[in-house]
């Protein structure tokens, strides 16, 4: 079910919207000082494109830097990149068979609007075994 889901979402939204994710990442590693927003953009780009199956999880080690990073993104590309998911997802919940893509779009926002400090793992990948990583 999570390929089928997967593949539906990338004909509908997906690939929009990790083109989205990949040109700000680009534009971060063009100005060399933010490469680590352009890392942490590609990262959730990938999860942008196959979702389905994979979840995001808080690291509990990430400290201020992070934070000031993440609040440096809002003001930059996230607030524009979660437009996208909240535009893609109204327009996928107007059909039945896309509510439950519609649902995954609502899901991305705040990977959207905060990427530093997240990680993007399998679903079946049990929280402390990451943890002890």
């Amino acid at each position: 079910m999570k390929t089928i889901l997967n593949i539906i979402w990338l004909v509908l939204a997906g690939f929009w919207l990790a083109l989205g994710y990949f040109l700000a990442g680009l534009i971060c590693f063009i100005l060399i000082v933010t490469i680590p927003f352009g890392i942490a953009s590609f990262r959730v780009g990938m999860y942008a494109l196959w979702p389905f199956g994979r979840t995001v999880v808080r690291d509990p080690s990430a400290g201020t830097p992070s934070l000031i990073g993440n609040v440096i993104w809002v003001v930059v590309a996230g607030w524009w990149l979660a437009l996208g998911h909240i535009t893609s997802g109204i327009a996928l919940c107007l059909t039945i068979i896309g509510i439950p893509l519609g649902i995954a779009n609502f899901k991305m926002i705040p990977v959207s609007l905060l990427p530093l400090g997240a990680r993007i793992v399998d679903s079946d990948q049990r929280l402390p075994a990451y943890v002890a990583r």
